[in-house]
Parts: structure tokens; sequence; C-alpha cells
């Protein structure tokens, strides 16, 4: 069987955009600003709140990479957390791309590991190719389920 370079090319960019969102979600897990850094445009917008409104508080939307980096790293630094991406959906138009995908974060301070706050996520992301990259251009999350103790999402 023959592969076409346009059928490469194009799983590779799916591939590659998915990539982007493991790589913001090991930034925030890891605590690696850098690697968060270089998940997202310079221009990037996170935006939470439908995902914050059903889970009973209010969450800005956060604009800027720099803004978004500083806004992640400080209000998550007394938790522990892990996300898992699943079930990815993207569209390619040209240098720009959607992806519809499921995130489960797993929130657990670490000075009491014996509490913790899961949500199911679905983000809306787009993306934009940046060089060899692509990168976060916008980010919506909404909520599909929580469970566990709100409390340990205070002071985010």
């Amino acid at each position: 069987m023959t592969t076409s370079p346009s059928f490469t090319q194009g799983a590779a960019d799916r591939l590659s955009v998915v990539e982007a969102l493991y790589r913001f979600a090991a930034g925030i897990d890891l605590r690696d600003s850098a690697l968060l850094s270089s998940a997202l445009a310079e221009e990037a917008v996170s935006d939470f709140r439908p995902a914050a409104a059903k889970a009973g508080f209010e969450y800005p939307v956060i604009e800027g990479r720099d803004v978004i980096v500083t806004a992640l790293m400080t209000s998550l630094s007394s938790l522990d957390t892990t996300h898992s991406v699943s079930n990815p959906r993207v569209t390619i138009m040209g240098d720009t791309a959607r992806m519809d995908v499921l995130v489960e974060a797993q929130h657990v301070p670490r000075s009491d590991p014996s509490r913790h706050y899961l949500m199911k996520n679905r983000y809306n992301v787009e993306l934009k190719r940046s060089g060899d990259l692509w990168v976060i251009t916008r980010n919506t999350v909404d909520n599909v389920w929580r469970s566990g103790d709100i409390g340990v999402l205070s002071g985010i």
C-alpha cells in the first residue's frame, strides 16, 4: 500500500495539534512554565468560565500567553494535578485548526492528599501553525461532570 504525501502530512498535522494540548497539560502537571508556554500563542485566550460556573465559582477569561502561564502556575501552585487527554477530534483548515477533546483533571492539595476534586471537561481548542509547531490561540473549557471536594479549588 502506498501512502500519499498529503495523507502523511495531514496525519502529522493532526498529531501535532493534539501534541500542543499534551504540552499544555504536561506543563501544568509538571509545573514547567516553559513547556506550558510552548503550547500557547502569544495572544492566546483561556476561557474557563463555562466549567467554573458549573462548579459554582467564577473564573475570569485570561488573555495573553504570559498572563495565562503566570495565572495557572500561581493558582495551582498548592495542588498536584494530573490531566488526561482523550477522544480528540481535529479539523485542520490550512494553518488553523480546531479540536474538541475530553480532558480529565484531578486536583489534590499537596498539604492534604486525602482530598481531591476531579473534573471531566470538554475543551474546545483553536490553534494555529507556528513554524514547526501548533500552538493554542483559544481554549474554552466546559464541564461534563465533577466529583470530590470543591473546596480543593478554593483560592484559585
